[in-house]
């Protein structure tokens, strides 16, 4: 799993040879009675199950894996770095701190960084006939000196910025940083002046940080009173950026070009007396009164045929929460630079890639109507067709035994609902108008949902329900399991250069080895180390009618997140059908390897938002944790995770699938 980016502690935490065997934590002081966990709670590590890490002697040879020269570290006061310095006998130390090697020769530091955003690392390391000093360079992103106590203003945190198109009747957001106590206005090309009001907040805690760091008493206590705010309505603003349009649009300023400065509005602090001024880099257009219908349409993919998805997010470059099928219609309420607001309906908007998108002259935006639905059962399927009078935006939400299909800017005329042949599937359809243009179907379910597809076939909009496999409990025989090996490209590298797409390689063989020998049949998407992206694996699987994914993946963690306490076994998942799985799965890992209890966790990964069988992606080792990496450098370690694996696929099944 790729790192991401979290803020440092201040205390400095190394890795000293008091550290545990099985996952290098230094022993830490109990916390008051009422602060423990309860018993068996997660952050318990249980006993080493890891086959030792073996001895190396050698030369001494000083490499640097992480963070690379030219990477850019994003943590506030302390990360992490890690390599190799050839043999186990050697003694090392970065800008003085002690740093405990691991006996082939591994090394994982956890130090303050310096106070610059160009830092300098002096790494020494030494044994009893030769040593080695290192200078070692690596830029900081985000790291700005404290604010000097005189007047300032931070030009760079002008948000919005660029060009944004907005309705007229809507207010627009205005923000920036500047000196406490100021006053701070915007100062429009007319001279109307738009004042800007603090705003109390904490100071800003990464979400990296908040996902993956396990101590949650490190938040940020501290109130800042340095942003300001105010809003902005019915005003166009900057030189005008052209009409709003879907797809790869560039307004008809050049890059590089700025028109008159006068058409610029600018920010100004004012305090004692003293000015600093900037100017805003906006250019804002009021929307059209007339419609703008945008059809939605995924070639940015290339060959990608699984489903031709395009993503919505509630806010621009969120996580994803809506799935459009290609052929689906919305009208546009505004546009951030490349970013398309949709409006689904009166109370609901979602973002989505302008370039995903493009005009559709004299589309209409007259809610669609829903006519009567039919279900035709199929072996391995029911499907439910849903005529609409055009195509629509919607959304499928899954619990336990029901699926919701909503189906946004829709009038219900559903007079009939037929159910077809008698099936033991679908028991029962209903249907409401909600919220004035929402029509909701639910269908709820004899078992727990196995997985789902939608497609538009013309304007009716086909939703395929996947029926469980129906197998003897308890036997893996004759389920078709896809195995997904993890990378390339990308992936961690761990401290003696082991690449993560190797081991998953590795971890993955060895499981298809014993689910078959279970009786399973597998599908794996590689047996080389050779790159597939991330879609091609999907649709592999989905073409091979698995019924499930286990994608094997091993983690690293962001900048600024302690990887000698934060370092365990957890499994991801996006949809509830494949939570059951992520339990399973996950129990056993922390069983067999003997590592920390992370839990499970949902994630917006493209290997778990496959919605036609339950799928999970684990991340059973730390490829960044010496010990972890050498583990998965054996054939010990990389049975162990498999076995996991196996018996959490089983267990499983064992508990979800219905009896033949």
């Amino acid at each position: 799993m790729a790192p991401a980016r979290r803020r440092g502690a201040l205390a400095l935490v190394l890795g000293l040879a008091a550290c545990s065997r099985s996952t290098g934590t230094p022993a830490p002081a109990p916390p008051p009675a009422d602060m423990r966990p309860l018993a068996g709670a997660r952050d318990t590590a249980p006993a080493a199950a890891l086959p030792d890490v073996p001895r190396v002697r050698g030369r001494l040879d000083l490499r640097v894996v992480y963070p690379p020269p030219d990477a850019i570290v994003r943590a506030r006061d302390s990360s992490f770095l890690l390599g190799s310095v050839g043999t186990g006998d050697a003694s090392l130390t970065i800008n003085g701190h002690p740093v405990r090697v691991w006996p082939n020769g591994a090394w994982l530091a956890w130090i303050p960084l310096p106070p610059d955003s160009l830092m300098r690392f002096r790494i020494a390391a030494r044994t009893a006939t030769d040593s080695v000093v290192r200078e070692y360079g690596v830029r900081r992103g985000g790291w700005r000196p404290p604010p000097a106590p005189g007047l300032w203003l931070d030009s760079t945190s002008l948000a919005p910025r660029g060009r944004v198109w907005w309705p007229a009747d809507e207010y627009l957001t205005l923000s920036v940083r500047a000196s406490e106590g100021a006053e701070v206005r915007v100062r429009l090309p007319d001279g109307t002046a738009v004042p800007l009001l603090p705003e109390s907040h904490l100071e800003e805690t990464p979400d990296a940080v908040r996902a993956f760091d396990q101590d949650t008493t490190r938040a940020p206590v501290t109130v800042r009173r340095d942003r300001y705010v105010g809003v902005l309505r019915g005003r166009a603003v900057g030189p005008n950026p052209g009409p709003v349009l879907p797809g790869p649009w560039t307004p008809p300023v050049a890059a590089g070009f700025l028109p008159d400065t006068a058409l610029w509005p600018t920010v100004e602090a004012i305090r004692q007396g003293d000015t600093v001024r900037a100017r805003w880099p906006l250019q804002l257009a009021l929307l059209d009164s007339l419609p703008v219908v945008a059809e939605l349409e995924d070639d940015t993919a290339g060959a990608r045929t699984t489903d031709d998805i395009v993503v919505g997010r509630a806010v621009p470059g969120g996580t994803y929460h809506w799935f459009f099928p290609d052929g689906t219609r919305a009208l546009v309420s505004g546009r951030m630079n490349g970013d398309l607001r949709l409006r689904l309906a009166p109370e609901s908007e979602a973002w989505i890639a302008a370039a995903t998108a493009r005009p559709v002259p004299a589309a209409t935006t007259v809610p669609a109507v829903v006519g009567s639905v039919r279900l035709t059962p199929f072996a391995d399927r029911v499907r439910v067709r849903v005529p609409l009078s055009r195509r629509v935006p919607f959304r499928v939400t899954e619990t336990e035994r029901s699926l919701v299909l909503r189906l946004y800017g829709a009038l219900g005329d559903v007079n009939w609902i037929q159910y077809g042949p008698s099936d033991t599937l679908v028991r029962r359809v209903a249907w409401a108008q909600d919220r004035g243009q929402e029509v909701t179907l639910t269908l709820d379910l004899a078992s727990p949902v196995w997985g789902y597809r939608t497609w538009w076939d013309d304007e009716d909009l086909v939703l395929d329900v996947r029926r469980p496999p129906v197998r003897d409990a308890g036997s893996l025989d004759g389920y078709l399991i896809a195995v997904d090996p993890g990378h390339p490209p990308g992936g961690a590298t761990g401290p003696t250069g082991l690449r993560e797409a190797e081991a998953n390689l590795a971890v993955g063989l060895e499981l298809k080895r014993l689910l078959e020998e279970a009786g399973a049949r597998v599908f794996i998407t590689r047996t080389r180390d050779v790159p597939i992206e991330l879609w091609p694996r999907v649709e592999m699987a989905e073409r091979a009618g698995a019924d499930l994914l286990v994608s094997i993946h091993n983690n690293a963690l962001p900048d600024g997140v302690n990887p000698l306490t934060n370092n365990g076994a957890s499994v991801y998942y996006n949809h509830p059908r494949s939570v059951p799985l992520a339990r399973a799965v996950q129990r056993e890992l922390v069983r067999r390897l003997g590592v920390r209890d992370l839990g499970i966790g949902r994630g917006d990964l493209a290997l778990v938002r496959t919605t036609w069988m339950p799928s999970i992606l684990t991340e059973g080792l730390y490829m960044i944790v010496p010990e972890h990496e050498a583990a998965l450098r054996s054939a010990r370690g990389q049975r162990l995770y498999a076995e996991a694996v196996v018996e959490g696929i089983r267990r499983f099944l064992r508990e979800r699938t219905p009896e033949s």
